[in-house]
């Protein structure tokens, strides 16, 4: 899909989906990955390998390198490019957590909410292993605040608050299904949400977050990203230099320079 097309569909949808963004190569060594820190982290759900356990890794440092990725966040938030957040939502076979129906943006202070989320699939997303579901359209409803939403308990859900089902219109939803190596890419203010993946094959997903350097995130200590262009010098986020490699502490790639 040419990119002036993927603005498009993101502007009228909400969402797009780009095939064959990376290689198939690159979608395994995203599987290696997440069995890599799996064994780091054994304490750790895999649909719980957040931004603190990645922002500092090699490897993560390699996939938000890629130009093809880069080269489509650019047409939506243009050429001043950092990452806000990194997320491995990552299912294991007959066991994966469910995420409730919300919007990103509600968890997110972020400020303004100007961002977009890329999915990248390491392995097959489909409808059989909980891929991610969308309701489009839902872009151009209001943010719910977090008080607005419902509690769920983490040892069931990936996220701790949902929209509540009585508030949405699942027949409308639409699965986005997804081979290794093809991204979509979402409005952070967009409905979407998974069922539990009960299926006997992982279901493997990368969540970036790309804000343009003029949206402050206005949160003590966090941690971005500078990935293309130049920061704004009055906007106070704090950037992490590229990390080393080093093979104590890190997985082994191929693309290591």
């Amino acid at each position: 899909m040419l990119k002036e097309k993927v603005k498009e569909q993101y502007e009228r949808d909400g969402f797009a989906i780009i095939k064959n963004v990376i290689s198939t190569g690159l979608a395994k060594e995203i599987q290696n990955h997440v069995t890599w820190l799996s064994k780091k982290y054994p304490n750790t759900r895999a649909e719980a390998f957040h931004h603190n356990m990645l922002i500092h890794d090699p490897f993560i440092h390699h996939i938000l390198d890629q130009r093809t990725i880069l080269d489509i966040v650019e047409e939506i938030i243009g050429p001043n490019i950092a990452l806000f957040g990194a997320h491995y939502i990552a299912k294991k076979p007959f066991s994966g957590q469910p995420v409730g129906w919300h919007q990103d943006g509600s968890y997110w202070p972020l400020e303004p909410m100007e961002v977009v989320s890329v999915w990248l699939a390491g392995t097959q997303s489909t409808k059989e292993n909980a891929c991610m579901k969308i309701i489009p359209g839902t872009q151009n409803k209001r943010l719910l605040k977090p008080s607005e939403m419902i509690k769920l308990d983490t040892e069931e859900y990936v996220l701790d608050l949902a929209i509540h089902p009585d508030d949405i219109d699942e027949k409308s939803s639409l699965d986005i299904e997804l081979a290794p190596g093809d991204i979509s890419i979402h409005n952070p203010f967009i409905i979407h949400g998974s069922n539990a993946n009960i299926s006997n094959e992982w279901r493997i997903g990368l969540t970036l977050r790309y804000i343009p350097t003029t949206t402050f995130v206005n949160r003590d200590g966090w941690k971005c990203a500078l990935l293309r262009g130049h920061k704004k010098e009055d906007v106070n986020n704090f950037y992490v230099n590229k990390p080393i490699f080093q093979g104590n502490e890190h997985m082994p790639f191929k693309q290591i320079p």
